[in-house]
């Protein structure tokens, strides 16, 4: 998705991918194939280039150390990139510069772990919790749901597993998940683009709004300058992304850091006078930014996910792409994004944009359209 904004840039991409079947290698001429964890891949795709960034956090950070201290530009740079790397380490630097985040506490033992549910020293807390791996979760992966002490102690896995503490946090009673992507260069100038309302299905993304409805003007300034201060303090270079929960009294608490062109960010594809993909593009080869500012009142971007059809459209391929004519027909302003990836049930397989001045109407076009296409309706 970067490739179009690098094209209209003048701006050449070179991909490291596992495969060539993968959906950047489609997309970009310049593939080298070899694994995000081998350095002389990484050395490889990074020489004579003027930047190196990622689609993802997992580049071992001393990978990445070492093609810094090799000259390579690193963007962003290992020292910001560890804080969406390992959330211990974002826990523990958010709190240091007085982010909001949800209570938290590593824990190396069950027993740790069911103290924090009970209140712990401080009487505070309670059940249920949340327990993470601190490196490596996605889209729900690597997180787990304890409701009492008897399932904490059923976790007992994870930690034999493990080769450090884990991460325990209260479980938020939230109204809704909010999200504000940022972009910084190297020289310092930063943009935001409008907070937005993401709903999750199962862990994964399934709607974004944008921007959030309903939310309070001095809550979404307050956000988006948190957000800033963030990049700032961090030394982020490139877009990031702030996923948040909104509490019922009023407040923001930080729950995950993204470095990188997020799915939250995607309505700006459409949406915004600069994509995040472009903006990306530009703060990591230090050009100056463009706008952030909405084209419209309204976008919704509604995920095409893989779902229990995923069957019929692995048995036939072309049964997404045959899906346009309907789309299309019924509404032609209406943006599908596909990503060229084998259909499974809850995998990401594109996303739908629809815009416009009735948040009704508009979110009722997205998600028919992503119905559609992922074969969830037929009309």
């Amino acid at each position: 998705m970067m490739q179009p904004a690098a094209v209209e840039l003048g701006v050449g991409l070179r991909v490291l991918a596992t495969s060539a079947a993968e959906s950047a290698a489609l997309a970009v001429p310049d593939v080298r194939l070899g694994a995000h964890t081998d350095l002389a891949a990484l050395r490889a795709v990074a020489d004579g280039a003027a930047a190196l960034t990622f689609d993802h956090e997992h580049v071992p950070t001393e990978h990445l150390r070492t093609l810094e201290a090799d000259g390579v530009a690193v963007r962003p740079g290992p020292a910001a990139l560890v804080h969406a790397q390992d959330k211990l380490v974002m826990r523990r630097r958010l709190t240091d510069l007085g982010v909001p985040c949800p209570r938290w506490a590593p824990v190396d033992d069950v027993d740790a772990l069911v103290a924090f549910g009970d209140g712990g020293d401080d009487g505070e807390g309670g059940w249920p919790v949340v327990l993470k791996t601190p490196r490596g979760g996605y889209d729900g992966k690597g997180v787990r749901v304890l409701d009492d002490a008897a399932a904490a102690r059923a976790a007992q896995d994870w930690f034999d597993a493990a080769d450090g503490p884990l991460l325990v946090e209260e479980a938020v009673t939230f109204v809704r998940e909010l999200a504000v992507l940022v972009a910084r260069s190297p020289s310092g100038q930063a943009s935001a683009w409008p907070v937005v309302e993401t709903v999750q299905v199962g862990g994964v993304c399934s709607e974004v709004t944008a921007p959030a409805p309903g939310l309070d003007e001095d809550l979404a300034a307050e956000v988006v300058g948190t957000a800033l201060r963030v990049a700032g303090e961090l030394g982020v270079t490139g877009v990031l992304a702030v996923e948040c929960f909104e509490t019922a009294d009023g407040r923001v608490l930080v729950n995950e850091l993204a470095m990188r062109p997020h799915n939250s960010g995607h309505w700006t594809q459409d949406g915004a006078a600069t994509s995040q993909f472009e903006q990306h593009l530009r703060a990591v080869l230090d050009l100056p930014l463009g706008s952030p500012r909405a084209r419209a009142r309204w976008t919704v971007m509604a995920n095409v996910l893989g779902s229990s059809r995923a069957d019929r459209a692995a048995e036939d391929p072309g049964a997404m792409y045959r899906s346009y004519l309907h789309v299309m027909a019924r509404d032609p302003e209406v943006k599908v994004h596909l990503y060229g990836k084998g259909p499974r049930p809850g995998r990401k397989l594109g996303h739908v944009t629809a815009w416009g001045d009735d948040l009704d109407d508009v979110r009722s076009r997205a998600r028919h359209a992503a119905a559609f296409v992922a074969g969830d309706i037929d009309e």
